[in-house]
């Protein structure tokens, strides 16, 4: 029996609507919450999300120097100006995370869509792209207890808490000349990030009569945010290609509001009076976003096959919030990746075996997060694979990618996160204006 594209679209969906997710932290778990519970999430701006589209997360996310007629890249906006259709690109992610300590051991995951983008050749040597994809996500829920004899009302337990994450809608453009393009991606970031910290007393003999408190941070963040790249492509002969791109983006300042309580509860048997004891009104700061660059080269041969190598670095010692000193919590003085993929198409004019026409995708990568907790720079590395199916009669796809990873390790009290990723992505390809030649 074959599987067309359309029954492996209705499996793939069925897969991601219909995991099941967990989170489990101590008593505060909620598995019905959707959210993956990550402590980590807690440092920085939470963790860094993946904005890579489908085709490119199978390739190890080797994003510098890949072009493509029928498919956008968005992490190097250079590549607009070689598509040759309008294209239009979307994806969502199902994640599982296996978190591992001394002395915790959980899973957690999640499902949520990853980008969106919407792409069209400008003439024959400029291109421009409008998009949207997530920057970083923060969830985390976390337990612990605490026991003093010299306190008043015992043992207390200690909850924290957070949620938000940075959301960036763009647009972008390129220009191409004699092999060589310039791009440029311009647009907002902006999202809130929230933390909790409570203290609650769970001495039954005190509970009756006592405190609790809650502090809470409310941060706001905006701000204009840019990307440069640039890409060469030189044919070296009829059938094969060599091509040369990378990034890059400045420290750049984004506007940082933020709102701190603190909150006490005090507990009359049947009545609890709250009252606010602190709150210093709406601070006004900055959030500066660290400088960034990649580097990265291809090599391919025409309708079959492509290989390729990236690096890419970011210098977190440049990042800072000004107002909030949780924000600069735990962040270390830099991070890189480097990556290697490539992708294999064994047949593209074979009409009567499907499978010829699938074109299949490998990669694997290395490097540093960029959180330095303890005194350790948190190693990342894992291996992907992918393919991308053809919808018959056009140049559009159904596009798949895995990403079996890990982060961090045992070290100490660190916890070591086993993540694997499964991504379903689509690209519509189309011709707009298009001159009619009849009337």
């Amino acid at each position: 029996m074959s599987l067309s594209p359309v029954k492996i679209l209705i499996f793939s969906l069925l897969i991601l609507t219909g995991i099941k997710v967990s989170a489990q932290t101590g008593s505060t778990s909620d598995p019905l919450s959707g959210r993956e519970n990550n402590p980590y999430s807690k440092f920085g701006i939470g963790e860094l999300v993946n904005g890579n589209n489908t085709v490119l997360r199978g390739m190890g996310n080797i994003s510098s120097a890949f072009e493509s007629p029928f498919e956008m890249n968005t992490e190097n906006p250079a590549s607009y100006s070689f598509l040759s259709r309008t294209t239009f690109e979307m994806g969502a992610t199902a994640s599982v995370r296996y978190i591992k300590s001394s002395g915790l051991n959980y899973t957690t995951g999640t499902t949520t869509i990853s980008y969106f983008s919407l792409g069209f050749p400008v003439g024959n040597h400029a291109g421009l792209c409008f998009g949207f994809k997530p920057v970083s996500h923060e969830y985390y829920s976390m337990v612990d207890t605490m026991f003093s004899p010299k306190s008043p009302i015992g043992e207390l337990m200690r909850s924290y808490r957070g949620e938000g994450g940075l959301n960036y809608p763009y647009i972008g453009g390129a220009w191409q000349y004699k092999g060589l393009s310039l791009g440029l991606n311009l647009g907002y970031v902006f999202g809130t990030i929230q933390q909790l910290t409570s203290t609650i007393p769970i001495d039954s003999n005190t509970y009756n009569r006592a405190y609790t408190t809650e502090f809470a941070n409310y941060n706001l963040i905006g701000g204009l945010y840019w990307k440069a790249g640039v890409m060469y492509e030189r044919k070296l002969d009829s059938d094969y290609t060599f091509r040369l791109g990378g990034t890059f983006a400045l420290s750049q300042n984004l506007t940082n509001r933020l709102s701190a309580f603190e909150i006490s509860s005090f507990n009359f048997q049947d009545t609890i009076v709250h009252d606010t004891i602190g709150n210093k009104g709406e601070q006004h700061g900055k959030l500066t976003m660290p400088m960034s660059y990649s580097i990265g080269v291809m090599f391919a041969k025409n309708d079959k096959w492509s290989v390729g190598l990236d690096y890419s670095f970011t210098q977190w010692s440049g990042y800072k919030s000004t107002i909030d000193p949780t924000l600069n919590t735990a962040v270390g003085s830099q991070a890189y990746k480097l990556s290697l993929g490539g992708e294999y198409l064994p047949d593209l004019n074979n009409i009567r075996n499907y499978w010829s026409r699938v074109t299949y995708r490998w990669g694997l990568y290395y490097g540093t997060d960029y959180l330095n907790i303890e005194g350790t720079q948190l190693p990342n590395y894992g291996v992907t694979a992918g393919l991308s199916l053809p919808v018959r009669r056009s140049t559009s796809h159904l596009h798949m990618a895995f990403d079996i990873g890990r982060l961090g390790n045992t070290t100490g009290t660190l916890l070591q996160q086993t993540y694997i990723r499964y991504t379903l992505g689509v690209s519509f390809n189309d011709r707009w204006f298009v001159k009619r030649r009849y009337d």
